[in-house]
């Protein structure tokens, strides 16, 4: 997706004085500042008294599909099914030249920063798939009527990719050229598939897992979302054994059809060859990986 980055913005790191400020208009009783986290990128993140998010919109690195007014409709929309574990919105709002969003902090750790193996990450996956689906059920009206989602699909994404590929000179090995693995996956998709809102990169930089349990215990960061296919959400995990427990867990209660597979699986080809042009280092693994999907399909 294009950015709007102006790395000529002013980004200064707010004082804490400044932060509880925000704070206690939702918390009066917010105590310290606990620790200041960038590793969002587009949203720098404050953490208070351990127990409270203060998400500030970073004014330099601003892409046009993130948004924290975003991030909190969608977070008020999911607080109505409390079996979706999720930040709880405490105020969303701007003062002078600061947009904000302070929530609740979700306990335990990113999965990625977890060792998780074995049936303790099957586990992890199967919950994430149980929670997608409920969040992909949740009533989607608000979401179109509201305005703040794109709508996009896998179409769309095959277009940018391929050009991308061909503008980056990616060095191609594959047998099928880009623009006829994109043609090929297409045709199998239906014209009217279903459409919600997506979390957009429900992987694991935004699982959490109780470190002691080694549990799920929510999912976080819902400011790049977008309207497509729900097969599209599934795409991150694209290992086997991740595929087959995500699968699992999204299915529990009720089956897929054709068209979901269809998307599903295309959205982790188009993912794998996003990866050729984004990360030139890992290209030839990346397209391995694609082989074997195509393989696959």
């Amino acid at each position: 997706m294009s950015s709007d980055q102006q790395p000529n913005l002013l980004d200064p790191v707010l004082s804490e004085e400044a932060v509880l400020s925000l704070v206690r208009r939702h918390v009066p009783g917010a105590k310290a500042l606990t620790r200041v986290d960038e590793s969002g990128g587009e949203a720098r993140s404050y953490l208070v008294d351990d127990e409270l998010i203060l998400n500030i919109q970073r004014p330099h690195r601003v892409r046009h599909r993130t948004s924290l007014e975003k991030s909190a409709f969608f977070l008020n929309q999911l607080a109505l099914d409390p079996e979706i574990i999720v930040p709880q919105v405490l105020g969303h709002g701007r003062t002078d030249d600061v947009e904000y969003l302070c929530m609740t902090r979700i306990p335990g750790e990113a999965m990625l920063n977890i060792n998780l193996e074995g049936s303790a990450r099957k586990e992890v996956v199967k919950t994430l798939g149980r929670t997608l689906r409920r969040i992909h059920q949740t009533p989607q009206a608000p979401f179109h009527d509201s305005g703040l989602f794109p709508e996009t699909s896998l179409g769309d994404e095959f277009a940018t990719t391929v050009e991308a590929i061909m503008k980056n000179q990616v060095s191609w090995k594959l047998d099928l050229s880009p623009q006829d693995v994109a043609a090929k996956v297409l045709a199998t998709l239906s014209s009217s598939g279903e459409k919600v809102a997506l979390h957009s990169n429900p992987g694991p930089v935004h699982v959490f897992v109780d470190p002691t349990t080694s549990r799920f215990s929510g999912l976080i960061d819902f400011g790049d979302a977008y309207i497509s296919h729900p097969g599209l959400d599934l795409r991150v995990w694209s290992e086997p054994e991740d595929r087959a427990a995500i699968l699992e867990g999204y299915t529990e209660e009720q089956g897929v059809d054709d068209d979901f597979m269809a998307a599903w699986r295309g959205g982790m080809i188009v993912s794998a060859m996003n990866a050729t042009w984004r990360r030139p280092a890992q290209a030839a693994e990346a397209q391995q990986r694609l082989r074997q999907l195509l393989a696959e399909f």
